[in-house]
């Protein structure tokens, strides 16, 4: 066994298997720029490893595998109205295409909480395991964000419009849901995950998977809300979808439109608008130089500063947004989120047939 430590990540080989920990469980693993360049470096040593057949991803501690990127490193560059976010998003999402097309066998295991960019890392690979304790979300409405790192191309294909419901309310989801909606293939116990990981360090994952097959799976509670989620979130606005919601008669829906009320008005309306176009686009690639262009403009915003702010830096949960209503977004701001950056400035992959999970 070989064993490499680089703080932050922690990189050893044993056996078959590359074994790749996230290692800030105070910061529940979240994600520096020095750690996606490290994840990016080792990926392509072992892709050329004849010793290395398979990756393994997991997070350090009990708490979770990854909550996201680094927030308030993204917060303390958008107030000084620096750009430094634009280079870590560049790799990052370079990363999540690099892990989507990854040619040998990548294993996630998604236990615990597994939000943003660690949905990037995970929910694009081969083999997505989730647990009792997974908790997956892409909560970045509530921050004044979009969804990025390739979420708007897993949700914009979820079944039905359960991935609207989703990306544009920011709720988490348990193991039944997350495999419901495409964002998860397998499930095992929690307390299975440490002869499980034992078993691949020894053996093919295409081996060791049918050895956990036993346990069953908790329910899915989305399956469940398909039709008043359907109905409700195919309308072509915000506006409707909230009117909708509210219309329906059910309680489920009323705590829906009370969850969008909360979240940035702007953000809403871009999330909104990049589903619908990610649907559209015929690989993750292009959902993610897409993204970018988004996620570029949202830098610039107010509500990005306020929304993180609100939840993380002062906690006070009131955020002020900017505008704070549904109804004075205009248009040309939602679009501005999608209009090209300028020559050298873009986020571009070379052209590939379609990739990624639909």
């Amino acid at each position: 066994m070989t064993d490499v430590t680089e703080d932050t990540v922690l990189i050893e080989t044993d056996g078959c298997t590359g074994l790749i920990t996230l290692n800030r469980p105070q910061a529940l693993n979240a994600l520096t720029h020095s750690m996606v360049l490290r994840i990016g470096e080792v990926l392509t040593a072992w892709e050329h490893d004849p010793a290395v057949s398979q990756v393994l991803l997991r997070g350090a501690g009990e708490r979770g595998l990854c909550a996201g990127g680094d927030i308030r490193a993204i917060h303390a560059d958008a107030k000084a109205g620096t750009t430094g976010s634009l280079d870590f998003w560049r790799d990052e999402y370079r990363l999540n295409a690099r892990i989507a097309r990854y040619p040998k066998p990548y294993v996630a295991l998604m236990d615990g909480i597994v939000m943003g960019g660690g949905v990037g890392l995970s929910a694009h690979g081969g083999v997505r395991i989730v647990t009792e304790r997974s908790r997956v979300a892409m909560p970045e409405t509530g921050i004044g964000f979009v969804p990025d790192v390739g979420g708007t191309y897993l949700l914009s294909r979820a079944p039905g419009e359960l991935g609207t419901h989703l990306a544009l309310t920011g709720t988490a989801i348990g193991p039944g849901d997350a495999m419901l909606c495409g964002l998860a293939d397998h499930y095992l116990p929690s307390d299975w995950l440490e002869e499980f990981t034992r078993e691949l360090t020894a053996a093919p994952v295409a081996e060791v998977l049918p050895k956990f097959g036993g346990a069953t799976l908790p329910g899915s509670p989305l399956a469940a809300e398909r039709e008043w989620i359907d109905r409700c979130y195919a309308a072509d606005t915000v506006e409707e979808i909230h009117s909708r919601l509210r219309g329906s008669g059910l309680s489920a829906a009323r705590e829906a439109s009370e969850l969008l009320h909360a979240k940035s008005p702007t953000s809403l309306k871009v999330t909104l608008a990049a589903l619908r176009r990610a649907r559209e686009l015929d690989s993750l690639e292009r959902v993610l130089e897409q993204e970018y262009r988004v996620s570029a403009a949202a830098l610039s915003t107010p509500d990005l500063v306020e929304g993180i702010r609100a939840q993380v830096i002062d906690k006070d949960r009131c955020p002020r947004w900017s505008p704070a209503a549904l109804f004075q977004v205009r248009q040309a701001s939602v679009e501005r989120h999608f209009a090209p950056l300028g020559e050298g400035r873009e986020l571009t992959f070379p052209e590939h047939g379609p990739a990624g999970r639909g």
